[in-house]
């Protein structure tokens, strides 16, 4: 398929490398990543044209701002990740680079401060964050669902830009389980395993109902949340310690989130999360450069979907979830 849009792509700031986790990976697959994150166009453009995808939705990579703890210092690596993602990528090449945010929400008024700015001003399309964000130090991990955030929330509605919960790794302290096996941290397995939950805790908050009209975005084919809802909301009706919701788990899923193939290029995933949330809430992502693109692109480009299907997964629903004027629907 010619004319893709990959929605889950990702670059990184001088400001920002200090922040990324260890992978892992061989000096060969570092130095590529390394290469893909800040280069735009001696990589990124001809791999992007190598593989059908006319545009990437760019965000800063993991952990980005988040693992800031220094509520000034994370303000500032925001403001300079926006600032650098609007000069190198959109103001350069338009027509192919749509940016995300990236906000500071050790402060939820300076993230909305700064969301507003980046939408208004340099013309993004969104907001992205990696996850929960530490504050004051390491070992604190603060979550989008506490009442602090609402100012935040409030202006996301008021904007009328989506959000994408972007994973990252359990706290050091909390990382018992995976003890003696690093293979399972990271996108392995952790990443969902945080992602999904933390997406729980938005929805049984109560902060849909109070925001009818938010718009979340989460990778990975849902990162286990879709296969796992009707049990969730079995426990929950037996024991809902107290909350009361407008709407069943699963409502909220498919009313609020939508959700990208980003490192998930598993068929009968996307045939299950297709048949749960509606093939209008799947959109097309490869998760540049941690996945290969010629990868994803064969893989998507041949799945057995259909070519309506294939068109608004590929491509239609990103114009309309993001607004992307200029590109025919």
């Amino acid at each position: 398929m010619i004319g893709k849009i990959a929605i889950e792509e990702h670059f990184v700031t001088a400001d920002a490398k200090a922040y990324l986790p260890a992978l892992g990976v061989t000096t060969e697959v570092q130095r590529h990543i390394d290469d893909g994150l800040t280069d735009v166009e001696r990589y990124r453009l001809p791999e992007m044209d190598r593989n059908g995808v006319q545009m990437q939705v760019v965000s800063l990579t993991a952990d980005g701002v988040q693992l800031e703890p220094d509520r000034s210092k994370a303000i500032d690596v925001a403001k300079g990740a926006n600032d650098e993602l609007a000069e190198k990528f959109l103001k350069r090449h338009p027509s192919r680079f749509a940016c995300l945010a990236a906000v500071a929400l050790q402060d939820p008024k300076a993230a909305a401060d700064e969301l507003e700015r980046a939408v208004r001003q340099l013309g993004f399309k969104g907001v992205l964050a990696n996850g929960f964000s530490n504050l004051g130090d390491l070992n604190t991990a603060e979550y989008y669902d506490d009442p602090k955030f609402l100012p935040f929330w409030e202006r996301v509605a008021a904007l009328d830009v989506p959000f994408y919960l972007h994973p990252r790794g359990p706290l050091d302290s909390q990382r018992a389980i995976y003890a003696g096996h690093p293979e399972l941290l990271g996108p392995a397995w952790a990443f969902g395993v945080e992602t999904g939950t933390h997406a729980l805790r938005l929805i049984t908050s109560g902060l849909f109902d109070r925001f009818p009209s938010l718009r979340l975005v989460i990778g990975h084919l849902g990162e286990g949340l879709v296969p796992m809802m009707w049990r969730a909301q079995n426990r929950f009706d037996y024991a809902p310690f107290g909350k009361v919701l407008k709407k069943p788990l699963a409502q909220y899923l498919k009313d609020h989130f939508y959700i990208s193939t980003s490192g998930n290029f598993h068929t009968p995933t996307l045939l299950n999360v297709i048949a749960e949330m509606g093939v209008d809430r799947v959109l097309f992502a490869v998760d540049y450069p941690y996945e290969r693109s010629d990868q994803a692109a064969s893989w998507f480009d041949n799945c057995p979907i259909g070519e309506e299907a294939r068109q608004k997964i590929g491509r239609l629903n990103a114009i309309t979830l993001f607004k992307l004027q200029g590109l025919a629907p």
